[in-house]
């Protein structure tokens, strides 16, 4: 990076951090360090989206549409519904609480242990997801910078942790607004870049019909299959468990509009998250189908990852990569000639020219995917443990080598802002539930609220070091927002299971929804490492079973019970 874009970057992240430590005043309480309860709507509505937003979107989202298409866009088809849900039951009894975390209510109405598990799962969950978002960072500055990786996550989780620990909610929450900003102002401009650099005979509506005929404009798959990763049904159906579940019953979220004023306040920042999270994610995805059709004209390395590439130049191996480097130089000039045939085609709407073209340029990808596969092949042999999945490095990889001088600089600080507004939130909601939860009700239970706030000061620290080593755990993941999303998936089912019997089934006790739970748990991991049902779907099974498993095992216990009697 040159200095301008240093400077970019550093003053952009320090008054997103100055500012929200400005605005958050003094912590004196738990109450305040946790909660808040002073967000208006749009605070709320847009706090919500950065913490959903983590740099996992920013760096992952557009790789996953240069490599798969649009259809990931159907994975959020089932929100708006699910916050509409929201608003009509959760939101409305957890303020009337006056909870500090979803799982409190658990305790009112079943018992405690079934509170704990719950929150026990959350944590998992959660503690494991962020150590990924804080990876995908990570990534950008081991590669742009040459840093350690290590080293890198361990300064990111020291910065997220100390405005954390020193601001409480109202930190978080006023750099999310900050953090926000600067987002979704790089991710337009990025949009915007991406089309002018576009060959002076492609145009915005050009590059979309291209995309189309490349296949990757693929926003809407109507066939019902469960082992389709992303089609309407698991969108509508299992997405909407799964923003059920993660809006509903995941701390990060939940936090988000209970520091709202009131009831209406958290309804109206959600309903805003409904409305304005698929058009955003639609545009981030978009993205990458415009590079994919900037490829088609400007030639893209052989493979995106240059510290990989770097260790097999510097290998044995170096001749062989050479010579697959030549094939796909050749490759791309035969697609490149293709693809300006397919635009004048279009252009001149000469159908027969386009279905042949169409069809050489499917020939073409795969012929460079054949390369491709063969220099995977060769950097695993070089080095067994290397990533050879460079899906999170696609987007990168444009900024770096394209963007101008002082872009470079804002677009890193896009990522490192989502990176560090999911982070927060999701150290805070450790933090709390981890001394609400588990650390109050099951280990000191009685202790002034003072030790509760340096407690949960405390927590927030320790779980920024397991959020550190996780990180340095995730080089193998694949596409990043994919393995976020995955996670999630494997334990909201039985979360949200838990929630939506303590709503809508009031004739089950704690101990039939706490070993349906843990059944339901069990199955879900099995289900997803021995069948081939896709992730979304999971949120649905793992709801279904735990209230299935529940009304079962109730029914049981209350015909022992009558027998004893």
């Amino acid at each position: 990076m040159r200095l301008l874009d240093w400077l970019v970057l550093i003053l952009a992240l320090s008054f997103i951090v100055v500012y929200g430590l400005y605005k958050s005043g003094k912590n004196k309480t738990t109450e305040t360090f946790l909660r808040a309860n002073t967000s208006p709507w749009y605070m709320v509505g847009l706090t919500i989206m950065a913490t959903q937003a983590s740099a996992v979107t920013f760096l992952s989202a557009p790789g996953q549409a240069y490599t798969d298409g649009m259809r990931f866009v159907q994975y959020y088809f089932g929100l708006p519904l699910a916050m509409v849900v929201l608003c009509l039951t959760a939101v409305p009894i957890y303020h009337k609480l006056k909870v500090y975390t979803a799982y409190e209510y658990l305790e009112s109405r079943f018992d405690l242990k079934t509170r704990s598990l719950a929150a026990f799962l959350f944590l998992i969950q959660r503690g494991l997801g962020t150590g990924i978002t804080v990876f995908a960072p990570s990534i950008i500055l081991s590669s742009i910078l040459g840093w350690n990786i290590y080293v890198t996550n361990f300064v990111i989780c020291a910065v997220v942790v100390i405005y954390t620990v020193t601001g409480g909610i109202r930190a978080v929450s006023y750099t999310q607004m900050g953090q926000m900003t600067i987002i979704l102002s790089g991710m337009v401009i990025a949009g915007i870049l991406i089309t002018y650099l576009l060959p002076q005979h492609i145009g915005f509506t050009d590059a979309l019909k291209l995309g189309g005929k490349l296949g990757h404009m693929n926003i809407i798959d109507l066939k019902f299959d469960l082992n389709n990763k992303y089609n309407i049904w698991s969108g509508i159906i299992g997405g909407f468990f799964l923003a059920l579940s993660y809006f509903g019953t995941d701390q990060s979220q939940v936090a988000r509009y209970l520091s709202a004023k009131d009831t209406t306040e958290s309804r109206l920042g959600l309903l805003f998250n409904g409305l304005v999270k698929i058009p955003m994610q639609f545009g981030i995805l978009l993205i990458g189908v415009l590079l994919l059709v900037f490829y088609q004209f400007q030639r893209a390395p052989v493979f995106f990852n240059q510290v990989e590439l770097s260790k097999l130049k510097e290998s044995h191996y170096a001749p062989q990569l050479k010579e697959i480097e030549n094939k796909h130089a050749i490759l791309f000039n035969q697609k490149k000639a293709h693809a300006d045939e397919l635009v004048v085609a279009l252009n001149n709407d000469d159908q027969s020219a386009v279905n042949k073209l169409q069809s050489e340029l499917a020939s073409d990808t795969k012929a460079q995917q054949q390369v491709r596969e063969e220099l995977k092949g060769l950097i695993l042999k070089n080095d067994p443990a290397a990533n050879a999945d460079d899906v999170n490095y696609v987007f990168l990889w444009f900024v770096t080598h394209h963007f101008p001088s002082g872009l470079v600089g804002l677009l890193i600080a896009v990522i490192l802002a989502a990176s560090m507004s999911s982070s927060s939130s999701a150290l805070q909601a450790l933090a709390s539930t981890s001394v609400i939860d588990i650390y109050k009700r099951n280990v000191k239970t009685n202790a002034e609220d003072a030790h509760y706030l340096i407690a949960s000061k405390w927590a927030t620290v320790i779980w920024g070091f397991f959020v550190m080593i996780v990180a340095g755990l995730a080089t193998q993941l694949g596409s990043l927002i994919e393995a976020v999303n995955v996670l999630g998936s494997l334990f909201y089912g039985a979360i949200l299971g838990i929630f939506m019997v303590a709503f809508f089934m009031k004739w089950i006790n704690g101990a039939a929804v706490f070993w349906a739970a843990v059944i339901t748990q069990g199955l879900v991991l099995f289900g997803y490492f021995f069948t081939g049902i896709s992730f979304l779907w999971y949120n649905l099974i793992g709801c279904v079973l735990v209230m299935g498993i529940a009304a079962i095992l109730q029914i049981g216990l209350t015909q022992k019970a009558e027998v004893t009697i």
